[in-house]
């Protein structure tokens, strides 16, 4: 048996070890007195000039691409078999208590009940727990009856090969050939760099798997999340509308025969109920945005502006604010309805949080290369800087919001609408006094397009 020793290269022919002959015959030379080397990539020039580093380049390759744990082994191992001209080989891997190797990969030779190995036993578990190449001929294997395995089959030589890497053991390679093979320095630094290379393509392996887990975890809670979304949006919203309606009725014909009490509770009734409804309706808007597919199609940004300027007039008149548009909107590809959602959204929000200061409300478009960026700036008190980072999220309402109805759903739409548009929605915070929202259209969408798909 060998133990890799590196200052004693070593070579196993028909059962004897000889000393390897160093060989120094050849030199690379640099090119001196130029400005850059310049050498184009051959790997077939490779292969000839080092056949070693060809077989680390194409396992390199090989080994980066994400396959099933054993798929990857079996390649990797049926790779370094045909580079060696060897005919039989194993890959184990270290089980999570670390006492027992177990088998991922063969070629050459069944299992034959060697599916699971212990680190206390063996050439493979020696070379596991000291973390050695052994190389070992099959007559001297203690264990006699796998020896008279190996020998049945023609093996007359065993390699076992330590997957390290991190200073860690992850498992083990065992080769095994019925040919005089040439074992020196060289060839045992290659099999052990091509060991780390297998074992740190086997973490990533289980690493990736274990992902996929994860990911697929998190699929299913998202569908449940959906469902349970849809329940709520589509089952409460027909008996929360009734609710709304039937107390309504009952104040308007009613109230007449109640006394102040219980005029105040159904007032509250019809309040709440009102709540409800409204919730529900933006809760479908948010699935809306986050599901449904979007239709979109060229539009003119000034007629959808003119739209909103109408649905929110009387408001406007209401609160005295001056109402700025500039002349030069640009005709977009949008789904319309959704992006009328958003700006209903801002505009509401600006007159229901604005505050007493709110006087005008501006709207306007700058673009770059990739995108339109429409702004809507108002001059009212603004947002907190501690309540800027969570606007967008699901149900978060400011202080600014307390004692007015509202359900913490609107900009989230928004967030949601701007991201099946290809931008994005943020507060700029450089504005100076009152709020100013910007959202972002990509200039790349077409026209009942492939954008107009779900991104969820």
């Amino acid at each position: 048996m060998y133990a890799y020793d590196p200052e004693k290269p070593l070579r196993l022919v028909s059962g004897t070890f000889y000393n390897a002959i160093p060989d120094d015959s050849r030199q690379v030379k640099m090119l001196i007195n130029k400005k850059y080397i310049s050498v184009k990539v051959n790997n077939e020039a490779l292969k000839t000039r080092n056949e070693g580093l060809a077989l680390l380049f194409k396992m390199g390759n090989y080994l980066s691409t994400p396959l099933t744990m054993k798929g990857l082994l079996a390649g990797a191992l049926s790779r370094v078999l045909a580079h060696f001209d060897l005919e039989a080989g194993r890959v184990y891997l270290l089980n999570e208590t670390g006492q027992y190797l177990d088998l991922v990969a063969h070629e050459g030779m069944p299992p034959r009940g060697l599916e699971r190995v212990s680190i206390n036993e063996g050439f493979s578990g020696k070379a596991a727990r000291t973390q050695s190449f052994i190389a070992q001929h099959v007559s001297d294997l203690e264990d006699r009856e796998r020896a008279a395995l190996l020998s049945g089959k023609g093996f007359n030589i065993v390699l076992c090969v330590p997957l390290i890497t991190r200073n860690r053991v992850r498992g083990v390679m065992n080769l095994a050939t019925n040919k005089d093979f040439q074992l020196d320095q060289d060839t045992i630094d290659l099999l052990t760099i091509v060991g780390n290379q297998i074992a740190v393509a086997a973490d990533n392996a289980r690493l990736y798997a274990d992902l996929e887990a994860k990911i697929e975890a998190v699929r299913e809670k998202k569908d449940v999340i959906k469902f349970f979304a849809y329940s709520v949006s589509h089952d409460l919203k027909s008996p929360a509308v009734a609710l709304y309606a039937l107390t309504k009725r009952l104040n308007e014909k009613y109230a007449h025969g109640l006394d102040k009490k219980g005029k105040e509770h159904c007032r509250q009734i019809l309040r709440t109920a009102a709540q409800m409804a409204a919730l529900v309706e933006k809760l479908n808007g948010y699935i809306v945005a986050k599901e449904a597919p979007f239709n979109f199609e060229r539009i003119s940004a000034k007629a959808m502006i003119r739209t909103i300027r109408g649905e929110f007039s009387d408001r406007l008149k209401q609160h005295q604010v001056r109402w700025s548009v500039s002349d030069d909107l640009p005709k977009i590809v949008a789904d319309r309805s959704a992006l009328l959602s958003v700006f209903r959204n801002l505009v509401d929000n600006t007159l229901k949080y604005g505050g007493e200061d709110l006087s005008e409300i501006k709207i306007g478009c700058e673009e770059n290369e990739t995108h339109h960026i429409f702004f809507l700036n108002d001059d009212g008190v603004g947002i907190k800087s501690k309540d800027r980072g969570k606007i967008f999220d699901l149900f978060q309402r400011n202080e600014t919001s307390v004692g007015t109805a509202g359900s913490g759903l609107g900009l989230a739409i928004a967030k949601e609408i701007s991201k099946r548009h290809q931008g994005h929605i943020w507060l700029d915070v450089a504005a100076g006094k009152g709020t100013k929202f910007c959202i972002s259209i990509s200039k790349r969408l077409e026209p009942n397009g492939q954008a107009a798909a779900s991104l969820t």
